[in-house]
């Protein structure tokens, strides 16, 4: 589990569309103190700006979409991957309680579990 990039909820939208622009940053995990509330992706600044809203003055709990989908901290790795496989999503969210935990990503989950794995049997000629 990696700790996630977080902005605050009253932080300005611009302070999340600069965050947007770093490579590999498709998200950003949106909380009021340690509560997650919601998530910014380049479309929720497009939309935001689209609707000609003020990026220093608006507030990131403002454009956040607050439908996330997060998991808890027991669920087990191989349904972890599932459910991002089924929703086709790279990383989750894990919280307890609302309580923002960290980020679990798929290739590490998907690596780890295929090292679990025991080996084929070798096929006899």
């Amino acid at each position: 589990m990696s700790d996630p990039l977080v902005l605050q909820a009253n932080a300005n939208v611009r302070e999340a569309a600069e965050l947007l622009t770093h490579p590999n940053v498709s998200s950003v995990l949106v909380a009021e103190g340690e509560r997650l509330v919601g998530c910014i992706g380049a479309e929720n600044i497009v939309a935001a700006v689209a609707k000609g809203v003020d990026l220093e003055t608006a507030t990131a709990g403002e454009v956040a979409d607050g439908d996330v989908v997060t998991i808890s901290p027991d669920i087990p790795l191989d349904e972890a991957l599932y459910r991002m496989a089924e929703l086709d999503v790279e990383r989750l969210p894990v919280t307890d309680g609302g309580r923002l935990l960290g980020v679990v990503a798929r290739e590490p989950i998907a690596r780890r579990l295929a090292e679990d794995e025991p080996p084929a049997p070798l096929e006899e000629s």
